[in-house]
C-alpha cells in the first residue's frame, strides 16, 4: 500500500472515502497463516457510456456476499465502489485495441475502521480477434504478499484465455486452502480442460515483513544517492510524488521506499497510484507519499503545492526538491548506507529478488539499530507495567552531535511516536542495544 497508510488529511474527506491508505494503523494487515488468501476476486470492465466515453464497472465478483449484517452491507458497498476507480486509474481514455502487454499493480484501501486491505491487480487483453477493451482482474485481500499474489493471478491470466469459467473452480480451491505460514508452501488442485488435473505450489517467502517488497524495481531506477535523498525525506514525513507511466513501476517503487523505513511505518496518506480524479491529492498539507503517472505531470506542476519532493522513476532524476536532502541524515551513517548499496550495484552475481531485498533491507535496519536500537533502554517501567519512554535521555545517550541533531526531529515524527507507543504497551526484556 501498497504498500498504504494514513492519518487525518485533506484527501481522506475527498469522496469515496475508502480508497485512503493508512499504513500507520496497529489494525493493518495481518500475517498470521490459516486465514482466507483472499476476500473477493473481481472482473472490472470498461463500459461505454451515452457520451462515448468509457467508465470502469465491475462485472463479475466471486463469491457473492449474503446475509451481511447492515453495517457490513454498507463498508462493502464502499469498498466495491472504490475499486474500479483504482483498477483504472488512468482515466477515461480507452479506445478498444488489438494488442495490449499485460501488467500487473497493486493498490491499498483503508476501511472505516482503519483495517487495510489490498487489490492485487492484473490489467489484460481477453484473447479473441479484433478490437477488444482491457480488463482487469483484481484479488482484494488482507495479506500482503505481492509475488504470491502476482503468481496466482498468472494463473488467473492463463484461465481467462480458456474461459471465465475455469477461474471459479481455482478460486473456489485457493479460498479453501488456509493461507501458509513463512516459508511453507500450499497444493492447489485445479483442472484444466485439455491439460487434466494440475498442481500449483504457492510458496511464501521465509521473511514476512519483506514478501510486499521489490527493492530491484527502486534500485534499476534510482541512483543510491537519490534512494538516500528520497529515505530522508520519508524518515522527516514530508510530502513524496513519484512520477511514471507504467502502474507496475510506480506501485513496486512506492511499496519498496515505504519499505525503506522497517521497523517503522509511513503514517500517513499512501496512494501509490493516484487516480485521475484524485489528483488534487497534492494540494494536501500533511504529508503524503503517492505515485502519479507522468502524463499528468504539467497538472501535478500547475497545483498550488506545498513543498514536496518530485521525483521522475522513468529518468531516475528528482524534479523539485526542498534543498537540503544531502544534509538530513547524519553523514557518517549516510556514507555506511551509500557504501552498501553501491556494492550491491556493482556486484555481478545474479541474485535472486530475496537476495537483492535481504542485502538492502539489511543496510536500512542496521541504520536504524545504530540510531535508535537503544530505546529499550529508556523505558521507564512502573508498577502497574506500563511504560514511560524517557526521550530526553534517549537523545542524550548518543554520543555523536550529527546523530544527536537527526534523532531531536525523528522522534518528533508520527511513525516514531506510534512505535513507541507499541513498546510502552510490550513489555519485552530489552538486551543491550536492542
Amino acid at each position: 500500500a501498497s504498500e498504504a497508510k494514513d492519518g487525518a488529511s485533506a484527501a481522506e474527506n475527498t469522496p469515496p472515502r475508502v480508497p485512503q491508505g493508512k499504513q500507520g494503523e496497529r489494525s493493518s494487515v495481518f500475517y498470521s497463516a490459516g486465514q482466507f488468501f483472499f476476500e473477493y476476486l473481481v472482473v472490472v470492465s470498461l463500459k461505454k457510456m451515452p457520451d462515448g466515453h468509457y467508465e470502469p464497472k465491475i462485472t463479475y465478483q466471486f463469491p457473492k456476499r449474503e446475509n451481511l449484517l447492515k453495517g457490513q452491507k454498507e463498508e462493502e458497498e464502499r469498498l466495491l465502489q472504490a475499486i474500479p476507480l483504482f483498477c483504472f486509474p488512468d482515466g477515461n481514455n480507452w479506445a478498444p485495441i488489438t494488442e495490449f502487454t499485460s501488467e500487473t499493480f497493486s493498490f491499498v484501501l483503508t476501511n472505516v475502521d482503519g483495517s487495510r486491505k489490498i487489490g492485487y491487480c492484473r490489467r489484460l487483453l481477453p484473447s479473441g480477434r479484433g478490437v477488444r477493451l482491457p480488463e482487469v482482474f483484481c484479488i482484494i485481500s488482507c495479506l500482503g504478499c505481492f509475488g504470491l499474489f502476482s503468481k496466482i493471478l498468472d494463473e488467473v491470466e492463463k484461465r481467462r484465455q480458456i474461459s471465465m469459467a475455469v477461474i471459479y473452480p481455482f478460486m473456489q480451491g485457493l479460498r479453501e486452502s488456509p493461507f501458509p505460514a513463512p516459508g511453507k508452501t500450499v497444493t492447489i488442485k485445479s483442472f484444466i480442460p485439455d491439460s487434466g488435473t494440475e498442481l500449483i505450489e504457492l510458496t511464501r517467502p521465509v521473511d514476512a515483513h519483506l514478501e510486499h517488497v521489490e527493492f530491484q524495481a527502486l534500485l534499476q531506477r534510482l541512483s543510491p544517492h537519490l534512494i538516500l535523498h528520497i529515505f530522508a525525506s520519508a524518515m522527516l514525513e514530508r510530502r513524496l510524488i513519484f512520477l511514471a507511466e507504467e502502474l507496475s513501476v510506480l506501485s513496486q517503487c512506492i511499496h519498496a521506499v515505504a519499505a525503506l523505513l522497517y521497523p517503522f511505518t509511513w503514517a500517513h496518506t499512501y496512494i501509490p497510484v493516484v487516480p485521475e480524479c484524485l489528483l488534487d491529492t497534492v494540494c494536501c498539507p500533511t504529508p503524503f507519499m503517492v505515485g502519479i503517472q507522468m502524463r499528468h505531470l504539467e497538472r501535478v506542476l500547475e497545483q498550488p503545492m506545498e513543498e514536496a519532493l518530485i521525483v521522475d522513476l522513468c529518468e531516475g532524476k528528482i524534479i523539485r526538491a526542498v534543498g537540503d536532502e544531502e544534509e538530513i541524515l547524519p553523514g557518517k551513517l549516510q556514507n555506511e548506507m551509500l557504501i552498501s548499496l553501491n556494492r550491491h550495484n556493482n556486484n555481478n552475481n545474479v541474485q535472486t529478488s530475496e537476495q537483492v531485498n535481504a542485502l538492502v533491507s539489511e543496510a536500512f535496519v542496521h541504520f536504524f539499530v545504530r540510531l535508535v536500537g537503544h530505546y529499550g533502554s529508556h523505558i521507564k517501567w512502573g508498577r502497574s507495567g506500563s511504560g514511560s519512554f524517557q526521550e530526553r535521555a534517549f537523545c542524550k545517550a548518543i554520543a555523536s552531535k550529527s546523530c544527536r541533531r537527526f534523532l531531536k526531529k525523528f522522534v518528533k515524527t508520527n511513525m516514531f511516536s506510534l512505535f513507541i507507543e507499541e513498546a510502552e504497551k510490550s513489555r519485552i526484556p530489552q538486551e543491550g542495544n536492542g
